[in-house]
């Protein structure tokens, strides 16, 4: 099949509009990846999360539902993926690759070992990734009961404060690049001021029953991009380290999901439907539409031809034959033709029979029958009189007097 240079033009163009959507609607990779320790990006915690290994700290990663951590009633052995640094063929990174701004760009990945989420309070860290997430009553009533929930990033108003600034930690200088603060205006009176400057706090910390929940302004307060800043490790090493207590990592919420969970999703045709992205698929199939539409011109369904309107060829003879004469401005031959017809016409209608007869005894029996001067009929039948060639005027003069001669005979209009 070979396309029309219109086809491929409208072609060309459909795809154009797939690869402009798919850039703007598409669910992105980086999204999920950003807060992730097992990113390698900017925005990811790879490099924390190996400078806590380096510290002989471990960390364990949660990538099952958080439902399933917050209900006490569960059972707490679901299979999660962490670092085994005690095993030496694991890859385990040594402590002198992370004194490098560059430690991510040499790190072989991780070869991760089975772990189990445990029964006792724990403390969790989620690096959010939607501003408008909120703890629900579940996450509320599992801090009450003694566990430490740290959030990275949430609902933070901006301030005046500069962009990038610099606020002094005792554990080092803790750079930022966000302008969100809490100020009194809207903090709670449960919240504790734990990093702060003369714009409002950085950290916070609220105590819920025996246990206590810690949030920060930025989601990057520890990121890889800070890797030459290293206030912000020891600070949020300092914030979820507690004595006797496992440290935990959010991993779900980016997108990781152990063994166990991905088996129930690929059985849950339900579940599948509800994280396809239907809006892009539904943009994406009008888009087409629309362009097979327009390119067909015309509406949905098979064509239907039109019918061929039949050929009058004494009509294309005339018209043919007209155009030819205008163009050789020929009216005295169109009109010493058209007196010819109409003189035998009006022979027909005074009773005179077929043959011609001469012009005077016609203009005789004209006044005998209808009472009419002969100049009136003269005027239109008498051709002799007129140049060579006619005047749009005079032609105009001409066609009324053979109007009035149809009229007097009781004609048709000319």
């Amino acid at each position: 099949m070979t396309l029309s240079k219109r086809q491929i033009w409208l072609l060309a163009l459909a795809l154009a509009a797939l690869v402009v959507i798919s850039l703007f609607a598409a669910p992105g990779g980086k999204r999920l990846q950003s807060g992730s320790t097992y990113g390698r990006s900017p925005a990811g915690y790879g490099a924390w999360y190996a400078f806590m290994e380096s510290r002989g700290v471990t960390i364990h990663r949660w990538q099952k539902p958080l439902k399933s951590l917050f209900q006490p009633d569960e059972p707490k052995t679901p299979a999660i993926e962490t670092l085994n640094s005690d095993d030496p063929d694991t890859g385990t990174i040594s402590a002198t690759l992370f004194a490098s701004p560059r430690l991510l760009s040499t790190a072989r990945p991780l070869r991760l070992s089975k772990s189990s989420a445990p029964a006792t309070p724990i403390t969790l860290l989620q690096v959010l990734t939607d501003e408008t997430a909120s703890m629900s009553g579940e996450s509320i009533a599992w801090v009450e009961r003694g566990n430490v929930l740290v959030q990275l990033g949430g609902r933070w108003r901006a301030t005046k404060a500069p962009f990038d600034s610099t606020i002094a930690s005792p554990v080092g200088n803790v750079r930022l690049q966000t302008s969100r603060r809490g100020t009194k205006a809207v903090m709670d009176n449960r919240d504790e001021p734990v990093l702060s400057d003369a714009f409002g706090s950085v950290v916070l910390q609220r105590t819920i029953g025996r246990g206590r929940v810690i949030s920060a302004s930025t989601p990057h307060f520890a990121a890889n991009a800070y890797q030459d800043a290293p206030g912000n490790f020891e600070f949020l090493a300092k914030l979820v380290i507690e004595p006797g207590m496992q440290i935990w990592v959010d991993e779900y919420s980016h997108g990781y999901k152990d063994a166990e969970v991905i088996k129930q999703d690929a059985g849950n045709l339900i579940g599948y439907l509800v994280k396809t992205p239907l809006l892009l698929v539904a943009l994406q199939a009008a888009v087409i539409l629309l362009v097979l539409v327009w390119g067909q011109n015309r509406r949905l369904g098979p064509a239907i031809a039109l019918p061929t309107p039949p050929i009058d060829n004494s009509e294309a003879y005339i018209q043919a034959m007209a155009a030819v004469l205008r163009k050789a401005e020929s009216s005295q031959f169109v009109v010493n033709t058209v007196c010819k017809a109409e003189q035998l016409d009006v022979q027909k209608a005074l009773g005179l029979g077929t043959e011609p007869l001469p012009l005077t005894a016609l203009l005789n029996a004209w006044t005998q029958q209808t009472g009419q001067p002969a100049s009136v009929l003269e005027a239109a039948l008498n051709p002799t009189k007129r140049p060579r060639r006619v005047s749009e005027s005079e032609l105009l003069a001409w066609l009324n007097a053979m109007q009035t001669v149809k009229r007097q005979l009781g004609g048709a209009k000319f």
